[in-house]
């Protein structure tokens, strides 16, 4: 070996020795600050548990992996361009780039993570409607990646007025092909502005057969879940073309039932009514604001019908039922009380006096 080819080796030794320690001191330097990033972050959420302020807690929470993550790879961004640097002999404007995205998408991952941490926090409270929060959620979410998606487009070099151009012309071709998909999501959009229902409430529709409590409204298709615990998945486009009744949002439920009184209990029907129609104005669970009629109603087959119509407080399924069998078995006994009895069908057998003189002869 000559001595050209020595100085060249302790050259090349001492220059990889000057850059395994730029990288050492970088790691090291950035282990410093992730420690001291901790550090500050347990400081302030000790802080900020103290305090009945909640935006704090979803501040930090928002910003504690992103501001992680910023620390270990910036540093090891610049590593990467000493490493490049040092053994291949060309300019790298994309480590450059790199660091703006990189910028961009912490930004954007925390604006994320802040929407989706207040969002959760609204849904805490009961009283805040479910739909409508998910709905703000859904769109704050949406404007940040569109922003943030554009944001990155602009530091790659990409002209936004040629996009915008390209836009028009490439939209009416997505818009095309996917026609259910756009229809889907403006049905959903529908959904939300118009409100016609919400999570958890009970919907119908007289024109599908759709009925069942609704879990989830999707940007795309909503999920009902029927009353024999399966989940129906429907398209949001298609509440657009349909009735759709929400008896989640009745005020009361009615009670409407014809009685039928024996035709020899004829006398004793004005007094029935009476009483029946006296009992629902003081029941506890009937609302007598509403309409409340008890009448004698038609002449049946077999029997003297009175009818019911009367509304109960309640709205819940279960409860309604209750105060409805309350209702008839009190009816029963108003009936009853009054020597009366509830007709079933029977035929009345009518025979002339010759037609019985007849029957007598011939026996």
């Amino acid at each position: 070996m000559d001595m050209n080819d020595l100085l060249t080796d302790i050259q090349n030794s001492q220059y990889l020795k000057g850059w395994d320690n730029s990288v050492i001191f970088i790691t090291l330097a950035s282990l410093v600050a992730w420690v001291v990033w901790r550090f500050i972050y347990s400081h302030l959420f000790n802080i900020s548990e103290k305090t009945k302020f909640h935006w704090d807690d979803l501040i930090l929470h928002a910003l504690k992996t992103p501001i992680s993550t910023l620390i270990w790879c910036w540093p090891a961004t610049i590593s990467l361009g000493l490493l490049l640097d040092d053994n291949i002999q060309s300019k790298f404007s994309w480590l450059a780039t790199s660091k703006k995205l990189m910028l961009a998408a912490i930004f954007i991952w925390i604006l994320i993570r802040l929407a989706l941490n207040v969002e959760h926090y609204l849904l805490q409270d009961k009283r805040r409607d479910e739909t409508t929060v998910q709905a703000v959620g859904k769109v704050s979410r949406l404007i940040i990646l569109t922003i943030g998606l554009l944001s990155v487009m602009q530091t790659l070099g990409v002209s936004l007025r040629g996009l915008l151009t390209f836009g028009g012309v490439g939209g009416l071709i997505v818009g095309l092909a996917a026609k259910d998909l756009l229809s889907n999501f403006f049905g959903g959009l529908m959904i939300y502005f118009d409100r016609p229902f919400k999570v958890g409430e009970w919907i119908r529709s007289p024109d599908r057969e759709i009925e069942g409590t609704v879990e989830r409204i999707g940007w795309r298709m909503t999920i009902i879940r029927t009353f024999d615990k399966r989940p129906l998945y429907v398209p949001n486009s298609v509440f657009s073309n349909i009735i759709v009744e929400n008896p989640s949002r009745m005020k009361n439920r009615r009670i409407y039932e014809t009685i039928g009184l024996r035709y020899q209990d004829v006398d004793k029907m004005a007094i029935i009514v009476a009483q029946v129609r006296d009992m629902l104005e003081n029941h506890e669970d009937i609302d007598a604001e509403q309409t409340l009629i008890v009448n004698f109603n038609a002449f049946g087959a077999s029997s003297l019908d009175f009818f019911i119509y009367t509304f109960t407080e309640t709205i819940n399924w279960v409860r309604f039922h209750e105060v409805k069998q309350d209702v008839m078995l009190k009816v029963i006994d108003i009936i009853h009380q009054n020597g009366a009895d509830i007709a079933f069908p029977t035929r009345t057998l009518v025979i002339e006096p010759k037609e019985a003189a007849f029957l007598e002869d011939s026996n």
